[in-house]
């Protein structure tokens, strides 16, 4: 084999790794779920006399995670036919939803998008409805699942 054939290959072959160990780092932040598997937890919220009767109300949920203190919203909703949790993060961008009382429903202030009480997309760009939030009632007490 001639030396110029030889550093020629070694070349090609080290560029070829660099590739697969960029591609395998770019991955990593592009798809993260897919790389660690996050647990589904149950979170103690409050007593099941405190549900609202009817419309939205605010819970935040603090917790420790590897270590630190976490803090999480959620919305609870109560349509009078239907009990559930919403996950207060826009479809669109990630964004954090505020429930508007006077308007009854969910605005987006970053990029003006609206849900109805159920989630439902109303107005703007959000591609798909406010996530669902596991909630359980277990000996007249509140949980809402989040993964962690």
């Amino acid at each position: 084999m001639v030396r110029r054939e030889f550093l020629k290959k070694i070349i090609k072959l080290a560029f070829t790794i660099l590739i697969l160990l960029w591609g395998a780092v770019f991955s990593v932040f592009v798809y993260p779920s897919r790389i660690r598997k996050k647990s589904l937890v149950f979170h103690y919220i409050f007593e099941e006399d405190s549900l609202p009767e009817r419309g939205v109300r605010q819970v935040v949920v603090s917790f420790s995670k590897d270590g630190r203190k976490v803090r999480s919203r959620a919305f609870i909703v109560n349509t009078g036919d239907e009990l559930f949790a919403l996950s207060p993060v826009c479809s669109h961008l990630g964004c954090l939803v505020n429930w508007h009382r006077p308007k009854n429903r969910f605005l987006c202030p970053c990029h003006g998008g609206q849900y109805d009480m159920r989630g439902n997309v109303i107005k703007g760009p959000p591609p798909a409805p406010l996530g669902r939030l596991p909630l359980r009632i277990e000996g007249g007490r509140v949980f809402i699942g989040i993964r962690v």
